[in-house]
């Protein structure tokens, strides 16, 4: 499914319906009084949130969302019905602005939460309503309100506790196919990881087991110059916003001929260049691919360096033997729980 987590929409809610002038024409009742009702509401524009999206694909083409018109009121005290809400389903995360200026309409955080967007326009009133000791035969009624109009754009931000950063072919698909069911594309090449993947992680048999659980998202592979939109920038340094912990794994790629602590350096500063409390969120550091032989014996050297020049520890961990992964996702935990608190 191809991932896309911003797009802009029109929304239109329902106008209310107009009330009605008319009178009572029964036999043996020469003069009734008014009977025209009201007029209904027209529909609400809701956003919904739904655990089971991931993109924002679906509204991509979906330009315009209008909710239903109330129907007018007629005779014999009938009363307009009202204009159906227009009901949006968007995946969990999803921030709502408006587009002219600029200012935060919402956020939906959970599954099933709803927020009305646009608020449809009041019924008219009937002339039953006018009716009056002194003015027994009103012909006065009033039009529907007009229903709310918005231009919107909407901003997914995944929502996980932990977010896996590094460069390409860091290891971070390896990683989370490794703790969680997440099946991401796993290659050896970089950028195979092309939009945000969410894993579960489940401690102790998870939380039907008297476990605990957390998320895990794999950030696309970043790249210097990603906070002023290099490679590909913005759209995914935004992903790591919510969440509360980072795993920043780094390696050794003798084809790329990089240093992990230049590596970490660079990532560090696009962090801080695109949000300065990205920069003091909690994090771990760990070197990965520790199945490779020349990874096992960079480590000693590595873990010196990190922590004399950068004050760092530097952990070990291989996602294909397991070694050191429980380790991490022990910690993460930790992590977590004391910024929960």
């Amino acid at each position: 499914m191809k991932f896309v987590d911003e797009v802009q929409v029109r929304v239109s809610a329902g106008d209310g319906g107009n009330g009605c002038v008319a009178f009572r024409r029964e036999k043996f009742v020469p003069f009734g009084g008014p009977s025209g009702g009201d007029g209904g509401r027209g529909g609400d524009v809701v956003f919904e949130g739904d655990e089971g999206m991931s993109t924002l694909l679906d509204l991509r083409y979906m330009r315009h969302l209008r909710a239903k018109t109330g129907q007018n009121g007629q005779g014999k005290d009938k009363y307009g019905r009202g204009g159906a809400d227009k009901v949006v389903r968007v995946p969990i995360g999803t921030q709502l602005f408006d587009t002219h200026t600029g200012q935060p309409i919402g956020d939906i955080t959970a599954h099933g939460q709803k927020l009305i967007v646009a608020k449809g326009g009041k019924g008219g009133l009937g002339n039953i309503h006018f009716a009056t000791a002194t003015q027994r035969v009103p012909r006065k009624a009033t039009s529907g309100g007009v229903g709310e109009v918005l231009e919107l754009r909407m901003e997914l931000k995944v929502m996980a506790d932990v977010g896996l950063l590094g460069f390409p072919n860091a290891g971070k698909s390896t990683f989370v196919a490794a703790v969680s069911a997440a099946r991401p594309k796993i290659a050896d090449y970089p950028f195979t990881t092309l939009a945000p993947k969410l894993g579960v992680v489940e401690i102790g048999g998870g939380p039907a087991r008297g476990g605990t659980n957390f998320v895990v998202a794999d950030i696309p592979g970043l790249i210097p110059g990603a906070s002023d939109g290099a490679g590909l920038g913005h759209r995914f340094l935004k992903h790591v916003e919510r969440t509360r912990a980072l795993l920043h794994l780094v390696t050794i790629d003798p084809r790329e001929e990089r240093d992990p602590i230049s590596d970490y350096r660079a990532l560090r500063h696009e962090l801080a260049a695109f949000d300065s409390e990205l920069a003091q969120r909690p994090e771990l550091v760990a070197l990965s691919k520790s199945d490779l032989p020349d990874v096992r014996d960079a480590h000693p050297e590595l873990h010196a360096r990190f922590r004399d020049e950068l004050g760092v520890e530097l952990h070990l961990l291989s996602s294909v033997t397991g070694n050191g992964v429980d380790t991490i996702l022990q910690q993460l935990l930790q992590v977590i729980r004391s910024e929960s608190t």
